[in-house]
């Protein structure tokens, strides 16, 4: 919020929110876009967004109109709900890319419908698009409740017949909801593809145009799966296509975060030249017919193993249906091989909970490489105790929506113990390929 001094010399000037200024600060002239000022800091500081993108705080001796923002545009002529049939339909979920800043205190918040990015992205006029919002939520608020609304609504898109599917959604959470979405809905006649920005839309460094306009360009190719579109390096050259259950955030901001986990993303993608390089093998467009199996059973623990955990926690997951413990190196837990009177090993309590009917799972804290519980004695004991996952080199993310999902579809012990085994949507492959890390 602006002082009563400017918002009086604003009026006098005829001077809006929006409007192209130039004014004068310690004898050097600026030129940009006036912004709106959070409620914190010096009222008397003039925003200014400059033409290299980035905002700057200005006290002005002297500020004068040079040219009236242009009226907003008229919306689309469509309404932005699905259209009768074909096209590619995006799905708004929230997140970033879909997010605005808050002036009044700078935070970020979702707040752009897919109807508006389409009028932000004129680029995306090119494609014949319909769009809907399903929720509006950081990713770090949903749960498997927005999942199932999720591939719900992939699958009404299906059946009307899109003919590719985008979701913009969040990226701290986005693996989890690839993961869990590749199981819920399978022989996929579309390509479904996520797509988040690490930076929201008004920000100068955002991604979020070129991914959403590669993932748009994706979910027209010949693909069968549900994927993840997001930028391959820092720069704006290209994005890579991950596999929904191989794909891991790997950092906090970067606009590369995002990577795939023991294999090689699917493709290289740049709407711009057209590129659609493979990059490995991935499953056509299915023309069998889409296989929805949507129950999940969301009591699952996920639980990382570290030093000094103590027994009664593990004892304590008794209320669970189903575990994950993401282990150390190839798969391991305080065991206490040697009988160590200092050791506190977790064996018991789990063959306990196994033992109880539970399914307990095992992923890596590596996030590269392969579960192997035969090398070693700990991992022996972790076997006989019935712990599942000898062999998955699946991240821990896609381990837990797999657990999820299995014990949505079965509540028999070994039938669960047999379907988390069994590769659903390529989150286990056969060989480890030294390429992958």
């Amino acid at each position: 919020m602006y002082s009563k001094r400017l918002l009086d010399e604003f009026r006098k000037t005829g001077i809006e929110i929006g409007d192209r200024v130039k004014l004068v600060c310690a004898g050097v002239d600026f030129e940009g876009l006036l912004m709106p000022r959070p409620q914190s800091g010096d009222q008397d500081i003039v925003v200014l967004k400059l033409d290299s993108g980035y905002n700057t705080g200005l006290k002005a001796e002297t500020m004068e109109l040079v040219k009236k923002a242009p009226p907003k545009p008229a919306p689309p002529q469509d309404s932005g709900e699905k259209s009768a049939r074909g096209g590619i339909a995006i799905l708004g979920c929230g997140g970033t890319i879909a997010s605005k800043i808050e002036y009044k205190t700078g935070a970020v918040y979702p707040s752009i419908t897919p109807r508006e990015l389409r009028m932000a992205f004129p680029a995306l006029q090119k494609w014949d698009i319909h769009s809907r919002q399903i929720f509006s939520l950081f990713s770090e608020d949903m749960n498997s409740a927005h999942w199932r609304m999720l591939a719900d609504a992939i699958e009404d898109e299906i059946k009307d017949g899109s003919d590719g599917i985008v979701v913009m959604h969040g990226t701290d959470t986005m693996n989890y909801t690839s993961s869990a979405v590749s199981y819920m809905l399978q022989n996929l006649p579309v390509p479904v593809v996520l797509v988040g920005s690490q930076r929201s839309s008004d920000r100068p460094s955002s991604e979020n145009e070129m991914n959403l306009l590669n993932a748009v360009f994706s979910a027209t190719q010949d693909l069968g799966e549900v994927a993840v579109c997001m930028h391959a390096t820092t720069n704006d050259g290209f994005c890579h296509l991950h596999r929904g259950t191989r794909v891991r955030k790997m950092h906090t901001s970067r606009r590369d975060a995002f990577h795939s986990i023991n294999s090689h993303p699917l493709a290289a993608v740049d709407y711009r030249t057209k590129r659609f390089e493979r990059l490995s093998d991935w499953i056509p467009r299915c023309k069998g017919g889409l296989t929805a199996k949507k129950e999940l059973n969301d009591n699952v623990a996920l639980i990382y193993v570290h030093p000094n955990i103590k027994p009664s926690l593990i004892s304590k997951l008794d209320d669970y249906d189903g575990i994950v413990l993401v282990g150390t190196g190839l798969g391991h837990t305080p065991a206490n091989a040697f009988d160590d009177k200092s050791v506190k090993g977790v064996i018991r309590p789990i063959r306990e909970l196994v033992s109880s009917g539970i399914p307990v799972a095992m992923a890596s804290q590596c996030i590269s490489g392969r579960i192997c519980m035969r090398v070693y004695s700990t991992g022996r004991l972790l076997i006989d105790a019935g712990v599942i996952g000898d062999g998955a080199d699946w991240t821990p993310e896609a381990a837990y929506a797999k657990m999820c999902w299995v014990l949505g579809q079965t509540k028999d012990q070994n039938e669960a113990a047999r379907l988390m085994m069994e590769n659903i949507a390529g989150e286990i492959t056969e060989r480890s390929a030294i390429e992958g890390y």
